[in-house]
């Protein structure tokens, strides 16, 4: 008897809950706003001094060396990585 009134006042409230809940749940995407810099222009120029000029590649000292550096080494990279994985798993298939 009393687990059957409990259920009842249980289901009252729950229906009576129902309708409130059901109002302020809405369906949709939502995200957060996208926060902006104080600067009209997308920096703050005392705490972003560089993005004016950042990428002026012909007043970059030492450029043939650092340009040539920098394709050698994304080359080396893209190279070097699948040929050490190829021999990696060669070496792991073999020991089996």
């Amino acid at each position: 008897m009393a687990l059957n009134s409990g259920l009842r006042s249980g289901l009252k409230l729950l229906t009576s809950s129902k309708s409130a809940f059901s109002k302020s749940v809405g369906r949709g995407f939502h995200s957060t706003r996208v926060k902006r810099m104080s600067s009209g222009h997308g920096h703050d120029e005392p705490y972003y001094l560089h993005a004016k000029h950042m990428y002026n590649l012909d007043r970059m000292k030492h450029q043939k060396l650092k340009m040539t550096l920098g394709v050698f080494t994304a080359f080396s990279i893209g190279v070097g990585v699948p040929v050490w994985a190829v021999i990696f798993q060669q070496k792991k298939t073999a020991s089996a």
